[in-house]
Parts: C-alpha cells; sequence; structure tokens
C-alpha cells in the first residue's frame, strides 16, 4: 500500500458533530477521490455500519474509526481509533461512558452564557445535534452564529467556549490508558489525532507520545486539515523517532465551516510508514 493512497481517516458526521450523514459523506469522498476513508465520529460508533455500507456502495476500502476524547495532563486530547471490531462490547461501554458528563456540562455552558445576556443556547444547540448524547462546542458555535451573535465559528471561539471565556466549562474525559486499551483490545490501531492542536509544552508533548507509546499507541496524524507545512515536518519527525505510524485525515466536519474538504490533503513523506500499510487484513 503506497504512501500516496489517497485515505482519508478522520472526518466526522451527524452521529457526532458533523453537518453530513455518513452516506453524503461516503459520497463526498469518493467523488473527491478517497480510496481509503474512515468515519470518526466522537466518542460514538453508532454510524459504523452505515459508514461500511455507503463506502462500498461507494467504490472505497473502509476502516472503522471513532475519536476518543482524552485528560491529559489537564488538557483535553484526541485519541482516533482504527480497524476495530465496531461491535466490540467493551469498546461500546467505555465510549457510552465517555459521553455520559456532556449533557450536564452543556448546560453548565448554557448557564455561563445567560449570564452575559445570551439566553436560550441549550435548547439552540440541540437543533444542530443529530444525536442528544454528544451535544458539544460545535452546536453552541452553531448556534451562536445562527442568532448572529458572531459572524463564524473562528469568532465564536476567539470570544467565547474556550479556557477563560463565557461559556467553558472543563469536563474530564476518558483517561489515555482507558482509550488507548479499548481501541488495541478491540483489535485496532490508536493514533494521535492533530498534535498540533494541543496547548502543551515541549516536554508535556513528549511525555504524550512517551505514554501513547507505552500504552501500545501506535501512530499519529501527520498531515491532518489544521497542520501547516511545518508541522507536517516536525510530526513525520516525531513519528520516526517514537517509531509510530503516520495517518492521513482532513477532520472534516461540514462544507461551510471546514477549512479542509475529504481527500484534499497533501500526500504523506515518503519515508514514514503509513497506517494503513499495517491495517490491510482490516479494510472492509
Amino acid at each position: 500500500m503506497p504512501a500516496i493512497l489517497n485515505a482519508d481517516l478522520h472526518c466526522h458526521s451527524v452521529v457526532s458533530d458533523g453537518t453530513l450523514t455518513p452516506e453524503e459523506l461516503a459520497a463526498r469522498a469518493a467523488a473527491n477521490g478517497v480510496e481509503l476513508w474512515a468515519l470518526t465520529d466522537h466518542d460514538e460508533i453508532g454510524g459504523q455500519h452505515r459508514a461500511i455500507e455507503a463506502a462500498h456502495a461507494n467504490g472505497m476500502n473502509y476502516l472503522t474509526g471513532t475519536e476518543i476524547s482524552v485528560t491529559f495532563a489537564g488538557e483535553t486530547v484526541h485519541i482516533v481509533g482504527l480497524g476495530f471490531d465496531a461491535d466490540d462490547p467493551l469498546m461500546q461501554q467505555g465510549l457510552y461512558d465517555t459521553r455520559g458528563g456532556r449533557d450536564r456540562r452543556a448546560m453548565e455552558m448554557a448557564e455561563q452564557l445567560a449570564k452575559v445576556g445570551i439566553h436560550g443556547a441549550y435548547e439552540g444547540a440541540l437543533k444542530y445535534v443529530g444525536n442528544p448524547e454528544l451535544i458539544s462546542r460545535t452546536h453552541f458555535a452553531r448556534f451562536l452564529v445562527e442568532t448572529g451573535v458572531c459572524r463564524d465559528t473562528p469568532e465564536v471561539f476567539r470570544k467565547y467556549l474556550t479556557e477563560g471565556k463565557p461559556g467553558y466549562v472543563e469536563h474530564r474525559w476518558a483517561n489515555l490508558r482507558d482509550a488507548v486499551n479499548w481501541i488495541t483490545q478491540a483489535g485496532g490501531m490508536a493514533v494521535i489525532a492533530h498534535p498540533a492542536r494541543y496547548n502543551f509544552s515541549a516536554n508535556a508533548e513528549y511525555a504524550l507520545f512517551t505514554e501513547f507509546k507505552a500504552h501500545g499507541g501506535r501512530g499519529v496524524e501527520v498531515v491532518t486539515g489544521s497542520h501547516t507545512a511545518q508541522e507536517y515536518v516536525k510530526y513525520a519527525a516525531m513519528a520516526k523517532e517514537f517509531g509510530l505510524a503516520a495517518s492521513r485525515g482532513s477532520d472534516f466536519h461540514s462544507p461551510d465551516e471546514s477549512h479542509t474538504d475529504l481527500g484534499k490533503l497533501p500526500w504523506l513523506p515518503g519515508d514514514l510508514t503509513p497506517v494503513w500499510e499495517l491495517m490491510t487484513d482490516r479494510f472492509r
């Protein structure tokens, strides 16, 4: 399997915080030339069987996927799981438990926004939620844009919903060891998602990679929608340093919000081992 395979192994549907159905995403990915696809909804695998059928209908190979929210060193980190058994009961229970605190957190976010004069945010955010268990900051951001509080989602996250701003509520997610274990014991590969997005010092980032590898993690997203060209180079080097395979994914959520479309990423650097090279037996 060559490094230039058009694989997109990170995107979101209405099952979590995307705006397209799994079927619409599959059609869009195929139209953009994607050959290997994964749907990676947040803390949820309820869309996997639909995604597999849609991938096959559009002539693509498929890897099962999810993106698990993890608390590490006081920050929220995302771990992508690929190629696992979507019917595995331990993974299903772990993800269910991780989703459990989202609704309570959402109500607290709405209460904070009400204190600065933004009322009805919880009900407004729910209009954008395909799965109420997965209500998130993204849904609140869409409400704030719709009601004219902000022009677009980048402005939302400059003014609201982030640490120190109205509407921010911290939540403790799964721990790193458990998330990696859920994925690997279900036969999948754990991958650090978009590592450049985390607000870590160099030492904390090194600790993340070290602990991730020690728990059985095997990959890192090198080429992803939020990385710059310089960050491709940085995380390609870290993949080699830690002996991790490299992944590629747009992190696509919506045609109106995402900077990078499905399948429209640069190729992985040719001297890395692509994650798909290690998982050809798990293609669906």
